[in-house]
């Protein structure tokens, strides 16, 4: 028999999650960023997913609030932060969508594939597409779904071969609407959010953006 699951293993530490988001994977899908991340990679733009600790919520209520999306998704992306340092919440996670689910789970780490497939074997068997590797600002930013050139794409069954053999050229960014938050989903450009910023500035409005380590998260 199974051994019961202690507290901290029914839970995970979210930053946010939504959907639709269609700029990290293929389709509509149910995004979820993971709160934590130790690897502190210099000119991440999700500084405000570090912090360990924050954003605490039982797999249970996380698994329930998402529910209600299955039927319009058509895969789940998990980001962070790093969800391979929540390894039991995140597997837990993912064989919870395995058994409600049949679209791609993508999955962005910072680790590179061959620790993962040494330390997290059974949980890269629940992932159709992997991205793995840690951002390197100096590494280019010409690749489709990865944040620099460096980081790499695997595609690791034939759903994935299928959804993802074929990547678009150009980058976009969803705009995603929580209550009175709007904020912005996918990987810009290096140079976008300082734009933005300027932009907004010059008509007297004020923005936070998410390579700013000062940004709330959920309680």
């Amino acid at each position: 028999m199974d051994a019961q699951p202690t507290p901290a293993q029914a839970s995970i530490h979210i930053n946010r999650l939504h959907f639709p988001v269609s700029t990290l994977g293929f389709g509509q899908r149910i995004a979820i960023w993971v709160q934590g991340c130790s690897l502190h990679c210099p000119g991440c733009i999700s500084r405000d997913t570090w912090a360990h600790g924050q954003g605490q919520v039982a797999l249970t209520a996380l698994t329930t609030s998402i529910a209600c999306w299955l039927p319009q998704a058509d895969g789940l992306t998990v980001s962070g932060g790093e969800p391979f340092e929540q390894p039991v919440a995140l597997e837990r996670l993912l064989r919870w969508w395995r058994q409600h689910h049949t679209g791609d789970v993508l999955v962005f780490s910072g680790y590179s594939s061959e620790q993962l497939q040494h330390q997290h074997g059974q949980i890269l068997a629940l992932i159709d597409v992997l991205i793995s590797d840690p951002y390197q600002a100096e590494a280019g930013h010409t690749l489709a779904l990865r944040g620099s050139d460096n980081q790499r794409l695997h595609l690791l069954t034939p759903l994935a071969a299928e959804r993802y053999g074929v990547l678009p050229s150009q980058r976009a960014l969803d705009l995603c609407w929580d209550g009175d938050r709007l904020w912005m989903a996918g990987i810009p450009r290096p140079d976008d959010l300082q734009a933005l910023h300027q932009r907004l500035q010059a008509q007297g409005l004020e923005f936070r953006s998410s390579d700013q380590p000062t940004l709330e998260v959920l309680p």
